[in-house]
């Protein structure tokens, strides 16, 4: 679940001052600094680091894939940013425990900055209906069942009726079948190439289908590496709806919501590949909404 080439900060509006050259990661940084979601990050400790690493390969399917999580704890709230497998320093996990959230914040590691603003936002915005989130639940079963289901639920947030062909960033194949099941074409985009479950090219750098594409449906890795940026610059742009599906940054990512974001499916931790139980993703905006 890799994203698109990460590519430098770029010009993008803000939504009270006009232009700022600010990746988003820094523009919501600031915020959060400045007291507009809640108590002063400084004020607030780490108590709990951990890192998850999982790989997997669906009965039926020919390709798997491999994940590694950082996730950081705020009382009830647990802010995670995936990295590529074996990229997370050895000591990252400790050096975590016991700073504050403003130490992280500028922290020189963009996953524990992501990671920190991810647990912060989590807990001063937890997702519920006081902030827009709809649950939806995900039912017992194996791996495949709940990766399915949730598919259904983030294609579904879509414009589906209006949508000729999708730019997909990030390749999950429960997603790519999906959108297959309605007739919707998509350009499938992700770092690690290769091709997809039916053998379809994935190509390496997304920014060159943005064009060909009316909508664009993207993993909240993009936040993590950097990639956000332009294609939240070319929805705003463009009025193109941008869908996210987020277990990176699952509580940062809906205040981007109406700035160039139409529908985000927020999963926090523990993340559905991880229980075999009923789990639960948060659901905001969409089409019709």
């Amino acid at each position: 679940m890799s994203a698109t080439t990460a590519i430098g900060p770029i010009v993008i509006p803000a939504p009270s001052t006009g232009i700022t050259t600010l990746p988003v990661l820094d523009l919501i940084t600031g915020r959060a600094r400045t007291g507009a979601y809640g108590p002063d990050p400084a004020t607030l400790r780490i108590a709990l680091a951990f890192s998850t690493v999982q790989a997997v390969r669906h009965p039926g399917r020919t390709r798997g894939y491999r994940n590694e999580v950082l996730s950081l704890r705020l009382g009830a709230a647990v802010g995670s940013c995936a990295v590529e497998p074996g990229e997370l320093p050895a000591a990252t996990v400790t050096d975590c425990v016991g700073a504050t959230v403003g130490e992280l914040l500028d922290h020189p590691g963009t996953a524990v900055r992501v990671a920190a603003l991810d647990a912060y936002l989590g807990h001063c915005r937890p997702h519920a209906p006081a902030y827009g989130a709809r649950r939806f639940g995900l039912p017992a079963g194996s791996s495949l069942v709940k990766s399915r289901v949730r598919a259904a639920a983030v294609v579904g947030l879509l414009p589906l009726a209006a949508v000729r062909r999708v730019l997909v960033v990030g390749v999950v194949n429960s997603l790519l079948e999906q959108l297959r099941s309605h007739g919707v074409d998509y350009r499938a985009c992700d770092l690690k190439g290769g091709t997809t479950e039916w053998d379809e090219p994935v190509h390496t750098d997304a920014l060159a289908h943005l064009d060909d594409c009316d909508a664009i449906l993207a993993s909240g890795m993009t936040l993590g590496n950097g990639s956000l940026d332009p294609l939240l610059a070319h929805a705003r742009a463009t009025g193109k709806p941008l869908v996210l599906f987020a277990q990176t940054g699952s509580s940062v990512l809906p205040q981007l919501l109406g700035d160039g974001v139409t529908a985000v499916s927020a999963e926090p931790f523990p993340f559905f590949w991880l229980d075999g139980g009923p789990t639960v993703i948060h659901l905001y905006g969409g089409a019709g909404r």
